[in-house]
């Protein structure tokens, strides 16, 4: 009788082990195909499947749409490829500013001690913003779209930014603008030479006369003549502050500025830009003008007044290192010199062809 139950126990013992040992392995196989089975069907993973399809799919029909436009509209292919693409540089550069303005903010970095690539990156789109905010609100109203590409197909200059200019209206449109500015030279030059006659020191004077007559009949002025007569650029009659009305609507379109406003608020206008302009020459001189590309150089001598796409490139270097030159000497007291310089250097080219 103790032998059987002894039997018995040592039986019920064993089934027990084989049991728990059982479920564990089944537990286990059970448990790793189901996490298997979940890793493999998850929603994560199936949203992302799903993502990337119709990701595929829509650039798929958007280059059978790009072939049909190019192939059967060529020229609305052309001008819907521009906004394509203007928009891809319009993100871009939103988000370099983005990244700007940050930077100002969590470091507490001022505009003048940022690069000169980030300067003119905050100088460029803030002034791209202003032109492209109305058009903005014009599309705003249902139905108003129609209307919005009319007015981008018929006046791309006016109601466009250069981001949605095609190569073709790049050099066009800065060519015109380059003629506006250019037909501020003589009545900007006749101020200088009408101020230039209150000035009592008979140097001066003459210094001034002659500087004007030399750019009036196309020759270029050499730095250290320009600098000659800094002094009456700083103080009477040619100091910020002592312009004439009349002068300083001159000069307003130089700088694409317009000069239908109060002589006060044009006066704040030119000082405020100019301020800019000058620090911008700081970090530039810093960087180095070597250190820009071709397409760089184009730009900065063109916001100095210059017609740069009539130059050869090395032209512009040599000229970009003269204006630098030149504002490099200047203090916040003579921005009035920096600005008239936008005509006394640049109303001439380098090669001393003069281009009205």
């Amino acid at each position: 009788m103790a032998l059987s139950c002894s039997r018995l126990t040592n039986n019920l013992s064993l089934i027990r082990l084989w049991s728990v040992r059982t479920n564990q392995i089944a537990n286990g196989l059970y448990g790793q195909c189901v996490c298997h089975q979940s890793r493999h069907y998850s929603s994560s993973e199936v949203r992302r499947g799903i993502g990337r399809y119709v990701t595929s799919r829509l650039q798929w029909v958007n280059s059978k749409y790009e072939g049909f436009l190019k192939r059967r509209f060529p020229r609305f292919y052309l001008l819907y490829h521009t906004f394509v693409e203007g928009f891809k540089l319009l993100f871009r550069d939103a988000k370099d500013v983005s990244r700007i303005k940050t930077k100002m903010l969590s470091d507490g970095v001022k505009f003048q001690d940022l690069s000169y690539r980030e300067m003119e990156k905050l100088r460029q789109f803030r002034r791209d913003m202003l032109k492209g905010i109305p058009l903005v609100l014009i599309s705003i109203p249902p139905f108003a779209n129609y209307l919005v590409f009319f007015l981008m197909y018929f006046f791309p200059r006016q109601v466009l930014i250069p981001h949605f200019w095609t190569p073709k209206q790049q050099v066009e449109f800065r060519q015109l603008y380059h003629s506006i500015r250019a037909r501020q030279h003589r009545p900007v030059l006749l101020g200088l030479q009408h101020a230039g006659g209150q000035v009592k020191d008979s140097q001066l004077r003459s210094r001034l006369d002659s500087l004007c007559s030399q750019v009036q009949n196309g020759a270029n002025p050499k730095v250290s003549e320009v600098l000659a007569v800094r002094s009456l650029f700083s103080g009477t009659p040619l100091g910020m502050s002592k312009l004439s009305v009349g002068q300083m609507r001159n000069i307003s379109p130089l700088l694409f500025l317009t000069p239908r406003l109060p002589g006060f608020l044009i006066g704040r206008r030119l000082t405020s830009h100019a301020l800019e302009l000058l620090q911008l020459d700081r970090a530039l001189s810093k960087l180095g003008p070597h250190q820009l590309s071709d397409s760089e150089v184009r730009q900065a001598c063109y916001v100095r007044g210059l017609n740069s796409d009539r130059l050869a490139i090395n032209q512009c270097r040599v000229w970009l290192y003269q204006w630098l030159q030149m504002s490099s000497s200047l203090k916040d007291s003579d921005l009035s010199l920096l600005l008239h310089c936008l005509v006394l250097l640049s109303a001439s080219d380098p090669n001393g062809i003069h281009h009205p």
